[in-house]
């Protein structure tokens, strides 16, 4: 009887162990993956939060509608989005959303910590020109950081443009290797390019191409790169030279621009010596002088 009892216990756990291999096959293999490697881990929790359908700019956007906004300004604001690297469609949606859960957040802030208590009407109403001025001041930022990147990695990329051309390359296939070869040191201006050769590839001129990087970058040393290779294809000009040229032209700029900076420190230590550096010079050299000149008087008065 005790026979049949442990044989019977020992085919259930059996058949048991065989049903959670096979049902259970797919934890227990993202289980070991986790062990092997924990970064899988996190991509795992990552994908799995995901792909539950929940994110933050889900939430954000559906305040986007309570903002009223014309078709011309909605334009503007995507074209500074663009210029900024976000060329998603709901990241407009996004931006308005926050414009108006940012001026609640900030209400609710100064409502809890009891700010609001001071001076109600003064104290919402910049809590709500705040946040409602403030995604257009991050925005605003994040482009001149953009451009500021653009504009530093152009005579970089200008150069691997060159060494492309001049060794058998297409403007086209060079403008594709260098987007390729300068992905990690340049990733904004790469971008750009690689938007260019995307929109040669669906069939729009080259010069259409160009112009609208010079567009959507909104940076001088882009714009007039884009010219002078407009007129180098139209007057028959050696490319290769032309972008040398300007690559040159940059980095002479780029010199001067550094000089002139330096030229400048001069002027504004101005402000920090007379306001700051002066006054305890004044204090540790004139102090105690003035300290025997009171005693001296004191001392003169009494007598």
């Amino acid at each position: 009887m005790g026979i049949t009892i442990a044989a019977f216990v020992v085919s259930f756990l059996l058949i048991a162990s065989g049903g959670l291999l096979l049902f259970y096959r797919e934890t227990m293999l993202q289980r070991i993956s986790e062990v092997i490697n924990p970064q899988a881990k996190q991509k795992s929790l990552l994908t799995s939060f995901q792909e539950s359908g929940f994110s933050i700019g889900d939430v954000v956007t559906h305040f986007d509608s309570v903002l009223p906004k014309s078709q011309a300004e909605v334009s503007v604001v995507k074209q500074r989005l663009i210029r900024a690297g976000y060329r998603k469609d709901s990241t407009i949606r996004i931006f308005y959303g926050c414009k108006v859960i940012i001026p609640l957040f900030l209400c609710i802030v100064a409502l809890v910590s009891g700010l609001g208590a001071l001076s109600p009407f003064f104290v919402y109403a910049v809590c709500l020109g705040l946040g409602y001025l403030g995604p257009d001041f991050w925005l605003s930022r994040k482009i001149k950081k953009r451009q500021s990147k653009i504009r530093r990695a152009l005579p970089d990329v200008l150069d691997l443009l060159v060494i492309c051309i001049e060794a058998g390359l297409s403007i086209d296939q060079g403008t594709v290797r260098s987007s390729e070869e300068l992905a990690h040191a340049a990733p904004d201006l790469c971008d750009e390019l690689h938007v260019v050769v995307l929109e040669q590839r669906a069939g729009r001129p080259r010069q259409d191409s160009w112009k609208h990087l010079a567009e959507r970058t909104d940076v001088d040393s882009v714009r007039n790169l884009v010219t002078m290779m407009i007129q180098a294809e139209q007057f028959g000009t050696s490319i290769g030279k032309t972008l040398r040229t300007h690559s040159d032209t940059l980095r002479t700029q780029r010199i001067q621009q550094v000089e002139e900076q330096a030229a400048k420190t001069t002027i504004k230590l101005i402000f920090p010596l007379v306001f700051f550096i002066f006054p305890s010079l004044f204090l540790v050299t004139l102090g105690p002088a003035i300290i025997i000149m009171m005693d001296s008087f004191k001392t003169l008065f009494h007598s």
